[in-house]
């Protein structure tokens, strides 16, 4: 047979139209194994079953349509049957059909799945420059070792947030999933806090010898794209979180500036002493109690009389006088105490952003709300994942009436720190002093369904019950929010839901007993004001928010918005007041 005859002989088998057909009808069969798969979350090993099997199958389609015909009777050797007996071919137009059908088909499947990896990819790289830091397991013999693991965990945190284009959710949304070790954690954590990775790892003390170990994770298949271990004496921990955050950004591959790359090599403190009385210190303050607040302070002064330079302790001094100031102690006191070491650590270390935080803090407790704003600016300027940093400017901002701009600053918070309930809670304030009801009724739900404990979460839905009527439903609600110390001023808003019912005996029941617990404890002079504001007794109200702000107490931030003292609102003393806090920003 010679080659023209050949090719012919080719055509009259068609051999060609098997081959295009079957290359389309195959090419449409893969692009359907490859949409499915994924959609279903069949294996991966599949479509690639799907693509050697089709491409196997071509040379035999070829043959069978050289070695075979197909006749009524079925397919029969090529040589064993007449002319008589072969299936009429289809003309070109429907075979031309048949191919531009399928093509069409094929066409669109790999339109779909060319637009879903753009998609994949464009979020793949997003969620690759955000990292979690899952709380590092404490594998000590002596579980008392708990806030080495710990420290680690925040430190690696407070570090990686300071790397440009790194996003990293804070401590509260990461401490979440402490303990927590379920088949899939990891796609909890990327789909919970929207990252693209996760680092996670465990500290064994054993005397004086360490071993930290550190994996880091690709939340969307598990995949370890990072692990290593550090052996050690207790005395290195500060060299394994620079070691471990530097390989970090590195698996990351987030591009480092000079600045950034000198934060992740910088040491708080040389002395391993002070830094380990500094993360036993952050690990009492955590607790938000009475006594770990004095614990802490016990083991921040320790740090510091070991290393009289370690900035980060005063920071820590400083934030824990913050939150006790107006709840267990004065906050006048505690303001002194908070700006002497907020100070002292600016002039120890100009950069650090935590200090700026601080330093904020006492300016707008004394009212220099002006300055207060610029230095929450600065320390976000420097550290952009500081979301303490928003949400503090965001009850700034809050108490000078700006509401739409606190609520968007709160929600950057949240969007740093999702499983922050204090975050969830404030916003749920917010919306309730811009008199949106309906909005913060079900954020302070929100927030009861991630910490049943969140007292002042019930507080807002009594407060909010009141501006809808509901006494009965309000005075529920406060009375849930009855705690013992530090939770005393929480008892002011129960006092005054009883007086506005027209119970007076139990909100003069309820002054009784703050006049008690005023014996044993620092009370807010609020506590008193409010009480004495649902009994309608004025004057006693404006002396007691008089005692306030002589005092500094943190509820003058938000006297000048706060919906209930709008039966006082126009009276000359609490316009003065408000003059006083407030002056020329209001």
């Amino acid at each position: 047979m010679n080659l023209h005859n050949f090719f012919a002989e080719l055509k009259r088998r068609n051999v060609y139209k098997v081959a295009v057909a079957y290359a389309v009808v195959g090419w449409l069969v893969i692009q359907v194994t490859a949409t499915i798969v994924p959609a279903l979350h069949l294996p991966d090993g599949l479509t690639t079953a799907v693509v050697v099997l089709t491409l196997v199958g071509f040379p035999v389609a070829l043959v069978i349509a050289w070695a075979f015909e197909m006749t009524p009777e079925g397919m029969k050797r090529t040589e064993n049957v007449s002319p008589d007996e072969v299936i009429p071919q289809w003309s070109k137009r429907k075979f031309a059909a048949l191919i531009i059908g399928i093509a069409v088909i094929a066409a669109g499947l790999l339109a779909f799945q060319l637009l879903r990896f753009s998609r994949s990819t464009i979020t793949a790289t997003a969620d690759a420059k955000s990292i979690a830091v899952l709380p590092f397991v404490n594998m000590s013999a002596d579980k008392n070792d708990e806030y080495l693991s710990d420290g680690m965990t925040e430190e690696l945190i407070n570090v990686l947030s300071k790397v440009p284009g790194l996003r990293v959710p804070g401590r509260t949304s990461c401490f979440a999933f402490k303990g927590k070790n379920e088949e899939d954690i990891f796609r909890k954590v990327g789909d919970q806090l929207h990252v693209g990775t996760v680092l996670e790892g465990s500290v064994r003390k054993a005397d004086e010898k360490l071993r930290v170990t550190a994996q880091l994770i690709n939340v969307s298949d598990g995949y370890h794209l990072w692990s290593r271990d550090y052996d050690g004496d207790v005395k290195d921990i500060l060299n394994f979180q620079s070691s471990v955050a530097e390989q970090v950004v590195q698996a990351l591959q987030v591009h480092l500036g000079a600045e950034a790359a000198r934060a992740l090599s910088k040491k708080p403190t040389e002395n391993p002493e002070a830094h380990r009385l500094y993360l036993l210190g952050r690990y009492e303050f955590a607790k938000y109690t009475q006594t770990g607040w004095n614990n802490a302070i016990r083991y921040y002064e320790e740090a510091l009389r070991i290393d009289p330079e370690f900035a980060l302790a005063y920071c820590g001094l400083a934030d824990n006088y913050a939150y006790m100031g107006s709840v267990v102690m004065p906050e006048k006191e505690a303001i002194a105490k908070e700006k002497e070491f907020a100070q002292k650590a600016l002039e120890l270390d100009p950069e650090l952003a935590e200090a700026h935080m601080s330093f904020a803090l006492t300016l707008v407790a004394d009212y220099d709300w002006r300055n207060g704003l610029k230095e929450f600016d600065r320390a976000l300027e420097l550290n952009p994942n500081l979301a303490f940093a928003y949400e503090l400017q965001a009850w700034t901002v809050n108490g000078l009436g700006r509401f739409d701009e606190a609520i968007a600053k709160t929600r950057k918070a949240v969007e740093l720190d999702p499983l922050n309930p204090f975050f969830q809670m404030s916003l749920s304030f917010f919306q309730y002093w811009a008199r949106q009801y309906d909005d913060a009724i079900p954020q302070a739900r929100k927030t009861l369904a991630m910490d049943p404990n969140s007292a002042i979460s019930h507080v807002l839905l009594g407060l909010s019950f009141l501006k809808r009527g509901d006494t009965t439903g309000a005075i529920a609600e406060l009375q849930n929010s009855k705690t013992p110390d530090p939770g005393a001023w929480y008892q002011g808003f129960l006092g005054y839901a009883y007086a506005i019912s027209g119970d007076r005996a139990k909100a003069e029941q309820s002054l009784r007993e703050l006049e008690e617990v005023a014996k044993r404890q620092y009370v807010s002079p609020t506590a008193f004001a409010t009480i004495y504001l649902g009994l309608g007794q004025k004057e006693k109200c404006l002396d007691w928010l008089e005692k306030s702000y002589e005092q500094q107490d943190s509820a003058c931030w938000y006297i000048k918005i706060d919906q209930i003292y709008d039966s006082v609102r126009n009276e000359p003393r609490f316009q003065a007041l408000v003059k006083k806090i407030f002056g020329e920003e209001q």
